[in-house]
């Protein structure tokens, strides 16, 4: 079966057509997004080494003024957490799922929605070729206990103020414009 005529692919496509709505300036990123989930080779498997989907949190404390952010171990960046689909096409799952193995939070929640949308390259590294990533971000709130736990994963773990990565011409980019969105989205 097309991976385009699952029922989660169906869901994926609706969701890319609305966060084009919301963000015209966009369009390309979703586009390529498109023309990866219409590719008959799986894009959900990291076995897809011309590029495969990936999914990340924007996990936000109970207040919404901070993130919490890995010092991955791997690319030694802070960003935000995330990793792999590994076959699962809800990638809102994948999210979640993600953000509660690498902070080691209880009760995190979701939001469904696509909250940002990026495509980065990651260099070669041992026996896997360098290869895209197309990553689908969503907003994860963190519950009472925001108490994380640094995994294998990470360097290092923090909450970072969010109004601070949006003014700061340093942060990864795509940090930033998360921040820019997230600061914007309050004023909604």
């Amino acid at each position: 079966m097309c991976v385009t005529t699952t029922e989660s692919a169906l869901g994926l496509l609706q969701s890319l057509a609305r966060y084009r709505r919301r963000w015209p300036a966009e369009t390309e990123v979703v586009t390529g997004f498109e023309a990866l989930l219409a590719d008959p080779q799986d894009p959900f498997e990291r076995a897809r080494l011309a590029g495969h989907f990936t999914a990340s949190a924007w996990l936000v404390d109970r207040s919404g003024t901070r993130v919490l952010l890995t010092h991955h171990r791997k690319l030694e960046r802070w960003l935000q957490l995330g990793g792999h689909a590994d076959g699962d096409r809800d990638l809102a799952r994948v999210a979640l799922r993600e953000a509660q193995e690498e902070s080691g939070l209880p009760d995190l929640r979701v939001e469904p929605e696509l909250f940002d949308l990026d495509r980065h390259w990651i260099p070669e590294r041992g026996e896997v070729p360098g290869h895209w990533h197309y990553d689908a971000r969503y907003i994860v709130r963190a519950g009472e206990d925001e108490r994380y736990v640094v995994g294998e994963e990470s360097h290092d773990l923090a909450w970072r103020d969010i109004a601070g990565i949006a003014s700061d011409p340093d942060a990864d980019v795509s940090l930033r414009r998360m921040a820019l969105k997230w600061l914007e989205r309050a004023f909604l």
